[in-house]
């Protein structure tokens, strides 16, 4: 998927992956050694998120039922957890840095959409 902020007209990333099942949630970016630019986590349903075990620092966005961001975590090292977001729907996590190379803040609005696979 495609992750674009639509309310500054910048793609977050555009190798997002959905983890909407209980297993790729508990899972999420365990195991990965980096996220390259262009890739993307975002997990469905979330309040929070933790990086309990990972090796590198991810940046984090927190987002309600229309895609607005409701909280931002730039740049969150390892063995770190947010605060629970009771309002929250989802959160997406991207490299870090995008966050800020983006110009993303609290009250933007994302868009996620599918990416057209290019072939024979």
């Amino acid at each position: 998927m495609r992750a674009v902020n639509t309310t500054r007209g910048t793609v977050l990333g555009d190798r997002v992956r959905v983890a909407d099942g209980s297993l790729t949630r508990l899972v999420g970016l365990l195991g990965e050694r980096e996220l390259a630019p262009g890739d993307g986590l975002l997990i469905l349903p979330s309040q929070g998120v933790h990086t309990w075990g990972m090796r590198f620092a991810i940046d984090v966005v927190v987002l309600d039922d229309d895609w607005r961001a409701l909280a931002l975590r730039p740049a969150m090292p390892p063995w770190r957890m947010t605060r629970l977001f009771f309002k929250s729907s989802a959160v997406l996590e991207l490299p870090s840095g995008v966050i800020r190379s983006t110009s993303t803040s609290v009250g933007d609005v994302l868009d996620f959409s599918r990416v057209a696979a290019t072939g024979s």
